[in-house]
């Protein structure tokens, strides 16, 4: 299982500083979407300037324009940019169609999606290399969802996935059971008083 940090930062000179003391630790750097908004792609171009070894995530959670948005972010230097589940099939083909262009991937994304496990196979079926199992912060906070629910989805599926939304060190072990190809970790890692060590801790929670 990968391990991907979600680099919610604003600038990318705070992305590059977290980028430089996580990277021994984690395969796959993550923009995020508050960072591209607040940056532009400059950023993408930037952190995979300074690693070139890893793989690059354009968090973009595109809604339209899906070929547009991702040849604009592919070749900027990412090397996987997201879609949401919530758009229409034509966003995500375009993506897609981007995607081997570039000889990328497309990700998508399924915060806000009720039927994950469905939209999960139909997206697949379209060329998404994976699958994000995402809760955003209000979902999980709403009545009956448990981080269990991500993991259990995932495994319904029965697609390639990756879990985003509650990673942390006391999580990361069920996320691998689970059987997910990534586990995503934001504020476990960017929030630590020593990012490196966080990572590390995660890293090392990981079975080969």
């Amino acid at each position: 299982m990968k391990l991907q940090v979600a680099m919610d930062v604003l600038t990318t000179e705070a992305a590059l500083e977290l980028a430089g003391k996580v990277a021994p630790y984690v395969d796959i750097l993550e923009l995020g979407t508050p960072l591209i908004k607040a940056e532009g792609l400059r950023a993408v171009t930037a952190i995979k300037d300074a690693h070139p070894d890893k793989i690059v995530f354009a968090d973009l959670k595109t809604m339209d324009a899906g070929e547009l948005e991702a040849d604009i972010a592919f070749s900027a230097g990412a090397d996987i940019v997201t879609v949401l589940g919530t758009a229409g099939d034509s966003t995500i083909v375009g993506a897609v169609k981007a995607a081997k262009a570039h000889g990328k991937s497309v990700v998508v994304d399924l915060i806000g999606v009720a039927d994950k496990v469905k939209r999960a196979k139909e997206v697949t079926a379209l060329g998404a290399a994976f699958v994000e199992m995402h809760a955003g912060l209000d979902e999980q906070a709403e009545e009956g969802f448990t981080f269990q629910t991500l993991l259990s989805d995932g495994e319904a599926a029965a697609v390639p996935f990756s879990v985003a939304g509650g990673v942390n060190a006391s999580t990361i072990a069920s996320v691998q059971q689970a059987g997910a190809q990534v586990a995503v970790a934001g504020g476990a890692i960017y929030s630590a008083d020593d990012p490196a060590a966080s990572a590390a801790e995660l890293r090392a929670a990981i079975v080969a």
